[in-house]
């Protein structure tokens, strides 16, 4: 384990004691910031094409899913492990019904030996969020909420749709009903310097987050933010800048905390900027320098 800070597959190792590889899975989703329930506009920065892999496409089962996704890593690691990542927009926005039928149907396949499912804060209601403390007492849940930002103000310019209050009841919700709690958040956004990131990573501290996932706001191809982009350029960080700034975020975070990734890789064809060059790893080797 890195002595920094604690890494998702460091943990992952300790819970499984062997490799353990998240396996996206499309459900075929929506989300209420794109069906009218709250916007027909989504998230300015949200465009879903550029996060999903080749071999998870709706329209094809979850069990089908995850068995190509098994091939794809199979033949470099035969004794893998896997997490069924439902991460296609908001993943528990139906009804419970079709909710549980998803979740078994991923953990009847062999080999997969939990759920991460992605959602929005403002959708897992209490029944949901008891059926999901039932299933973590029988196998690993990870629930991962889609904080973004800690400042309504910032929310409601991205057109986020709900409030912090709301992510923050939702994290604490989850830590009661049992599930291991990760969230999302995207450094960057408009308006937000380093001083307002690092005010809210104490902010966050303070929660019963198990997993943060850290992400450089990046300006997709054919979404809102990259006409704003374009008609008034604001500022996006350099590697270097991002990489001070991951690292003072560090510091400030209860130490306890596990990170699953620090940045995002959109592909080339949709990413507008920033344009680093650098592939995940290659950010978490120069930011361990860093530290």
């Amino acid at each position: 384990m890195n002595q920094k800070y604690r890494d998702f597959g460091s943990w992952m190792q300790q819970l499984f004691h062997c490799k353990v590889q998240k396996l996206a899975v499309n459900a075929g989703f929506t989300c209420p910031n794109r069906d009218g329930l709250l916007s027909k506009g989504g998230c300015i920065y949200c465009n879903n094409r550029s996060f999903n892999p080749a071999y998870c496409v709706d329209g094809i089962g979850v069990r089908q899913q995850l068995e190509a996704g098994k091939q794809f890593f199979a033949r470099k690691y035969p004794e893998m492990k896997y997490l069924a990542y439902f991460q296609t927009f908001t993943n528990t926005y139906a009804p419970l019904s079709r909710l549980k039928t998803l979740y078994e149907e991923a953990l009847s396949v062999p080999d997969v030996v939990g759920l991460v499912i992605g959602t929005r804060p403002d959708c897992v209601p209490d029944e949901v969020m008891q059926y999901l403390g039932e299933l973590a007492r029988r196998t690993f849940v990870l629930l991962e909420l889609g904080v973004e930002s800690c400042n309504d103000h910032t929310l409601r310019l991205i057109n986020r749709g709900h409030t912090f209050a709301c992510s923050a009841d939702a994290i604490e919700r989850a830590h009661h009903a049992g599930l291991y709690t990760g969230v999302h958040i995207i450094l960057g956004l408009p308006g937000e310097d380093a001083t307002e990131s690092l005010r809210q990573a104490r902010v966050l501290s303070q929660l019963p987050i198990d997993v943060l996932k850290l992400h450089q706001l990046q300006v997709i191809r054919d979404t809102p933010l990259e006409r704003m982009y374009r008609e008034k350029p604001f500022k996006l960080y350099t590697v270097e800048e991002y990489l001070d700034l991951v690292a003072q975020y560090i510091k400030v975070m209860r130490p306890d905390m596990i990170y699953d990734r620090f940045t995002s890789q959109s592909p080339a064809g949709l990413l507008v900027a920033p344009r680093w060059g650098l592939k995940n790893y290659e950010f978490v080797n120069l930011l361990e320098k860093r530290l």
